[in-house]
């Protein structure tokens, strides 16, 4: 599913107009971005979480060229799978 079907989906089952739907997807999406922008935790319980991880200096290596370059330290969100999710989702490990 992406943003447009997801607000193709809220508009049916709420009632909305188009601009309605799209204004609620998109603010979820700018205050859930916002929140991490601050260093919360953004979570659904059951489903998912995000959180922002610190990642350090280090030395790495361009692959074109083998020079060594020093990478700058940087934060990433991270992405936690919900135990609900994982049982929808049929998680087995066969």
């Amino acid at each position: 599913m992406n943003k447009l079907k997801l607000i193709e989906t809220l508009k049916n089952r709420c009632s909305l107009s188009q601009n309605e739907a799209t204004d609620v997807v998109n603010l979820f999406f700018f205050e859930m971005a916002n929140a991490l922008t601050n260093g919360n935790r953004v979570e659904l319980r059951g489903l998912w979480s995000f959180h922002l991880k610190e990642y350090k200096s280090y030395t790495g290596r361009n692959p074109k060229t083998g020079e060594i370059v020093q990478i700058d330290p940087k934060k990433l969100p991270f992405f936690k799978c919900g135990k609900e999710l994982k049982k929808r989702a049929d998680y087995r490990l066969n």
